[in-house]
Order: C-alpha cells, then structure tokens, then sequence
C-alpha cells in the first residue's frame, strides 16, 4: 500500500502513479464542488462557467455577485501560481516533496474550511484557490494530459475517440483510436460522478466537516515524501 501512495506523490513518476493520482483528484474535486454548491452555492472548480457570469451579473447590475465571480477566478489564478512555485521551489533544492508539498498544502486548506468557514465569499475564494492549487498540479505531473476540475476536455477528448472508433468501423480505413486514453478518460468522468454524488451526499447531511475525510486522504498520501525531507534535514542537522 505504501509504494503504491508514493507512486502517486513521489518525486519519480510513473504513468500508473499519474493516472491513480489524477483519478483521485477527479473524485477530490467532483466532491468539493458538488458539496461545495450545495454549501454556499456556487460552484468553484471549473472558470468558464464562473467567467460568463461576470459578464452576466455585470449586464444585469449585480455588483456584489460580478466581484464575487471576479474574486473566484482571480482566486483560482492564484492556486495555479501558488502550486507552480512550490513545485519548481522543491525541485530546485532536490526535495522528495517535489509534488507532494502542494497535495499537502491542500489538504490543509481543505481541514481550514472544514473547521473554520463561514462567510460565504471567503469559502468560495478558498475553494477555487484549492482547486487551481490542484488543477496545476496534475497538469505539470502529467504534462498537460491530465485535467481533475472539470469535464469539458475530458468529454471532448472521449467524443473524439468515439468517433475515429465509429469512423474506422463504418469506413475500414485504419486511424489511431486510443483505447488506453479512453480508459483513462472514463475513469476521470467517473471519479468526478462519483465524486459528485459522495460529497453532494455528505455535505447534505454534515455540512462543512465533510471535507475533513478528503483532507486526511490527501495528508496521507503527501506525508511519505514530505516526511523524507524532513527526516533528511534532521539526520543532516544531527550529523
């Protein structure tokens, strides 16, 4: 169980590693923006949506909503640039938490609003923070092929397939249909259902702690690399 935690937050990656990841992050996110909605109402792991609104709210003379949509994409801007930083900071010194340092980072940000959110714009400035933290991550891990906050490409991607599959079929002409990436992608739109429908479930019934569960999974999963480097400090100190 422990080898297979560190394939997916470990400094060395592997394409089973990325994919495990990726697909628990689609989960992660499935279930912090579902419950998330049903929280404070607003949805906050996908930016086209959130985008159209500003020019929506702004027509219609919502002035307070438009900055809260502002604050939203700004917030989630700032997620991807924070993980970027860590990422390349931990790179530059050689660390094992390489990745790990941003999953860890999440995880704590999600026990903050567990334990201590309240006001509406604060949550929602958190939460998509959190999830461009996370969309930055898996997209440096897998090299852009690998996308958890929202469905869009992942559905384009699979109609794609679908239909050089249909094509090669009815017409026998060969092209490349990738049925690993298929694979791949229908176990990203699942874990983002699945994902939906467990925190849509519990956010229901508990409300904010909900998210207590998915911060420790993160924790749990971050804590191996994390630990090297601090054990490494630490025998470096002593020595």
């Amino acid at each position: 169980m422990v080898p297979a935690l560190r394939q997916m937050s470990g400094r060395h990656r592997t394409e089973t590693g990325d994919e495990r990841l990726g697909t628990l992050l689609a989960f992660v996110a499935g279930a912090i923006n579902a419950g998330g909605f049903l929280a404070v109402g607003y949805y906050t792991s996908h930016m086209s949506g959130i985008v159209s609104s500003i020019a929506d709210f702004l027509v219609l003379h919502r002035w307070t909503a438009a900055l809260i949509s502002v604050l939203s994409v700004f917030s989630f801007f700032s997620g991807a640039v924070t993980s970027s930083l860590l990422i390349n900071w931990a790179r530059r010194r050689g660390l094992h938490s390489e990745f790990a340092l941003t999953l860890m980072l999440e995880a704590v940000l999600l026990l903050l609003f567990g334990l201590l959110a309240r006001d509406v714009q604060v949550t929602v400035a958190l939460l998509c923070f959190t999830m461009g933290l996370q969309n930055s991550l898996i997209t440096k891990i897998s090299h852009a092929e690998i996308r958890t906050t929202h469905v869009t490409g992942i559905v384009t991607d699979l109609g794609i397939e679908c239909g050089r599959f249909l094509f090669e079929r009815t017409t026998h002409t060969e092209v490349r249909f990738h049925l690993k990436k298929v694979i791949l992608l229908s176990r990203l739109l699942a874990g983002f259902l699945a994902g939906g429908l467990v925190g849509a479930t519990m956010f229901n019934w508990a409300g904010f702690i909900t998210v207590l569960p998915f911060a420790f999974l993160l924790a749990v999963i971050a804590a191996g690399p994390v630990w090297d480097d601090v054990s490494q400090r630490f025998r470096g100190k002593s020595s």
